[in-house]
């Protein structure tokens, strides 16, 4: 069922009255119906700078308030949604529809068997051209930016967020890739890395000034409130893992601390953590030693953790080939992919049974991802190239 507006789109100058929204800003009810259900295109990084949306809070369980920051004054429309809420943009992304249920999204599996093949992506940190670059290049979506990858799985290891100024973009295709993905067959998985957690704790060292600078200014909310629980990223990302396993290839983003494998503790139990504390505040997590560990920046937690690289002084040396293998022993895993800390290229560690793929985009000028198929494992380059591992 289609939501249905009950205001008209209203503009806010920032800090001045309330003003009706110019025609070219939102569509009427019936020009936004008269679109297909599908785009043609999807919302892509805007000409103005400070220009973000949408975002979409659930003042109740059927009715949504959709805003936006558009040509740096907040646009919003009020909709009423009985099973499905369904709208078109109407800032710059006017061409794309939105479709979301209004049932709370379901944790999916983190174990999947019979995948047939796997490409993963980490750090993409809110720099949404070069990530839908090497999507593009990869095969993974279409020109139209669509899901052409029939029964494969995409992974974002992590790092959605921060530093970049494309994170909602970013968000929102995947969002709907997941959607396409699942229709054929195949999966999208969004991991929950460092940034993430971050973020969703309230901890916004990192987010780049056009949100602190433009919709936080605007629209007086804070940063991490349009992620909130009753917002609708906010509570999709909330049903997200921080450590999935795929056939016998393991995810996590920063990496499997020997500590947690030694201690026997489980994939469903490192997610099922993270996703009973994320909404801690400091002081809860400050006096909680685990928790210490398992957020800390210096300790051996799965958002956090660097070993497989380098000792970190003070804390851990850098893990053994037999901590490597007691890891993917405990997990039933051959190998372990990792993002988080930096390597110049898609790296092969401990004899393909580490890989890291947090590639430096400044230096390269492109992303790489990690290709699985046929059992084995593949770099592919920003144009496409497929380079054995």
């Amino acid at each position: 069922m289609n939501a249905i507006p009950t205001r008209s789109a209203l503009l806010f100058a920032t800090g001045a009255l309330l003003l009706p929204v110019a025609m070219s800003m939102a569509p009427t009810l019936a020009e936004a119906q008269e679109r297909p259900a599908r785009a043609d295109t999807v919302v892509a990084p805007t000409p103005d700078p400070l220009d973000d949306g949408p975002h979409v809070y659930w003042q109740t369980p059927t009715t949504a308030i959709v805003f936006y920051l558009c040509d740096r004054s907040l646009a919003y429309q009020e909709f009423e949604a009985k099973d499905t809420l369904r709208f078109n943009g109407f800032c710059t992304d006017t061409a794309q529809t939105y479709v979301i249920p209004v049932e709370a999204p379901a944790i999916e599996p983190h174990l999947y068997e019979e995948v047939s093949k796997m490409f993963a992506v980490s750090d993409i940190e809110g720099q949404y051209d070069d990530f839908v670059s090497l999507l593009k290049a990869a095969g993974i979506i279409d020109e139209k930016l669509h899901w052409s990858w029939g029964d494969g799985h995409l992974v974002l290891n992590g790092d959605i967020f921060d530093r970049g100024a494309h994170v909602t973009e970013c968000l929102w295709l995947l969002y709907r890739l997941e959607q396409e993905a699942r229709q054929v067959g195949g999966r999208v998985h969004v991991m929950l890395g460092n940034h993430e957690s971050m973020v969703l704790r309230r901890d916004i060292r990192y987010v780049h000034e056009k949100y602190t600078g433009g919709i936080v200014r605007a629209a007086r909310i804070n940063y991490t409130d349009l992620f909130g629980p009753d917002m609708e990223l906010g509570r999709w990302l909330r049903t997200k893992h921080t450590a999935i396993r795929l056939n016998d290839v393991l995810f996590v983003h920063g990496g499997m601390p020997p500590r947690l494998a030694a201690n026997g503790v489980s994939l469903d139990e490192i997610n099922q953590l993270a996703r009973e504390t994320i909404d801690y505040r400091s002081y809860e997590i400050a006096f909680d030693e685990e928790l210490r560990k398992y957020y800390g920046e210096t300790d051996e937690g799965p958002f956090w953790y660097r070993g497989y690289h380098r000792t970190q002084p003070g804390l851990y040396p850098q893990a053994t080939l037999a901590q490597v293998d007691s890891i993917l022993e405990t997990y039933s895993s051959r190998a372990v992919v990792v993002g988080h800390t930096g390597v110049m290229e898609i790296t092969s560690l401990y004899g393909g049974k580490v890989f890291g793929i947090d590639v430096p985009l400044d230096i390269l000028g492109s992303f790489q991802g990690l290709l699985w198929k046929g059992d084995r494992f593949f770099r592919v380059t920003g144009d496409g190239t497929i380079e054995p591992l």
